[in-house]
């Protein structure tokens, strides 16, 4: 409600309460007009005497109370009746003020009470929705935690058994490094090398293990393809020792001759290592085989011999 429209009826009546109240006051009512004083008529007869009788002493009178004129006294009534009604009607509009000042405090606040609670109810649908996305994710990823774990003990057993079979692989290509040539054998040292004593107690990752037995392998089976010529030092059987030209036909077997082309010497693989057998009556036919595989003669074919294991 407008305080100021409020005010206007209310100071008319105001007014009004001030001129009733001027109008019912009362007039001072007339003094009655003092009566003549008589006079008791004179006889004749004599007075009767009689004795005096013994004075009294006089009483105390009270002080007479001042006189309080009723209309003054009806005036001052009505004044103090008006002072209370304005009295009171200057609270009640300073009350109506309040109320409507707490009535616009109140419908702002609420308007941003309400406000709020929107914003809070978005957050909290906003919230109720990623808890449902972590949820799920969270399952999902428990099922995926049992799968892995799943998978890990299969993988586990699956390292055991490979752990198991490259220890067999490991010992199985010592041995075969043993009866490998000299040149290939000088060429697959650092692999050899890094091969475990023990495979049950190695602690080198088996893809580790597995390379290095796969690169022997393949270096293995390269030269067991190839005809590969090597210069080599050879001991011979009167202990003297003579450079010569080596040839080797894969893995099968080998050749030498010296420089000479008087000495000569067959080779093949052992369980113990390499081992040469001197043949000095076939080093003219090896000595050919050595010229053209140098490029030193034209190709022809050439009867060498053979022995087998």
């Amino acid at each position: 409600m407008n305080p100021i429209r409020t005010l206007l009826p209310i100071a008319a009546l105001a007014a009004s309460l001030t001129a009733v109240a001027q109008d019912a006051a009362p007039t001072a009512a007339p003094q009655p007009a003092a009566a003549p004083a008589t006079q008791a008529p004179a006889t004749n007869a004599a007075p009767a005497t009689t004795a005096a009788p013994a004075p009294q002493p006089a009483a105390p009178q009270a002080a007479p109370a001042p006189a309080i004129d009723p209309a003054v006294a009806a005036q001052a009534e009505v004044r103090e009746r008006i002072e209370l009604t304005r009295d009171a009607l200057e609270k009640w509009v300073e009350t109506r003020r309040t109320i409507g000042v707490e009535r616009r405090d109140w419908a702002l606040g609420k308007d941003l009470l309400d406000s709020r609670i929107d914003v809070l109810d978005r957050e909290l649908k906003t919230l109720a929705d990623r808890t449902k996305e972590v949820d799920a994710t969270l399952t999902e990823a428990d099922r995926k935690r049992d799968t892995l774990a799943r998978e890990a003990g299969t993988l586990k057993n699956a390292s055991a058994q490979l752990a198991t079979v490259a220890s067999a692989i490991e010992a199985r290509v010592k041995a075969i490094v043993k009866r490998l040539p000299t040149p290939l054998a000088e060429k697959i040292k650092p692999l050899a090398q890094r091969l475990p004593e023990d495979g049950a107690a190695s602690s080198l990752p088996l893809a580790v293990r597995f390379q290095n037995v796969i690169g022997i392998v393949n270096e293995i089976n390269r030269f067991n393809r190839e005809l590969t010529q090597a210069s080599e030092i050879r001991k011979l059987a009167d202990g003297t020792t003579l450079e010569v030209t080596t040839v080797y036909l894969g893995l099968a077997q080998g050749y030498y001759v010296g420089a000479n082309g008087r000495v000569a010497g067959i080779g093949r693989g052992t369980p113990e290592g390499w081992t040469w057998t001197e043949s000095n009556e076939n080093a003219p036919t090896i000595a050919q085989m050595v010229a053209i595989l140098k490029n030193e003669k034209p190709a022809a074919y050439v009867s060498i011999p053979l022995k087998g294991n």
